[in-house]
């Protein structure tokens, strides 16, 4: 739990790591598994782990929303995909990151690796029972190979957000 209003202080980024560092998350997740080496980088969820780290770290649920929405909205379209699926379930991880931002302390990569691992199974988790309910479509959700990719993305977050932490401005 946070201390005082201090720690609460959200993290501010150059204009373009707004722009630059989405973008990156989505070419990567769409062109390098269409090389058949890279086939695995679509099980990364790099949208997501992006969406986490900026709602984490702005401390904002409104732009905790905006994020999830728009990379997930993005992804819809790039991926050709029922439009909003994706949107939704990172508009939901967008606004409850955000909210576990505010209330705790989240520069530790412990915290991190947690939140990273719950997400993931949450997206996941909400992204099938969207499709069973609303698409009417037969889904499967495996538990364990969903566990597995999960601590793979959290351990992936967790590098990933120590790399971003880099791209700061200085306070």
């Amino acid at each position: 739990m946070v201390d005082s209003a201090r720690q609460v202080r959200s993290a501010n980024y150059p204009i373009w790591v707004y722009f630059a560092v989405p973008l990156l998350a989505l070419l990567i997740q769409v062109y390098l598994p269409l090389f058949q080496t890279l086939r695995f980088i679509s099980r990364i969820e790099l949208p997501l782990l992006v969406t986490i780290y900026f709602a984490i770290m702005r401390r904002s649920q409104l732009r905790g929303l905006l994020i999830g929405v728009t990379l997930g909205l993005a992804q819809d379209s790039v991926f050709q995909q029922h439009l909003g699926m994706y949107g939704i379930c990172k508009t939901l991880v967008g606004y409850f990151s955000a909210s576990i931002g505010m209330q705790f302390d989240v520069e530790h990569a412990f915290v991190r690796l947690v939140l990273c691992f719950v997400f993931y199974l949450f997206h996941q988790f909400f992204y099938w029972l969207l499709q069973r309910s609303l698409l009417d479509q037969p889904a499967v959700f495996d538990i364990q190979t969903e566990l597995i990719l999960a601590a793979l993305n959290a351990v992936i977050g967790v590098a990933l957000f120590h790399v971003l932490d880099k791209l700061r401005k200085p306070d």
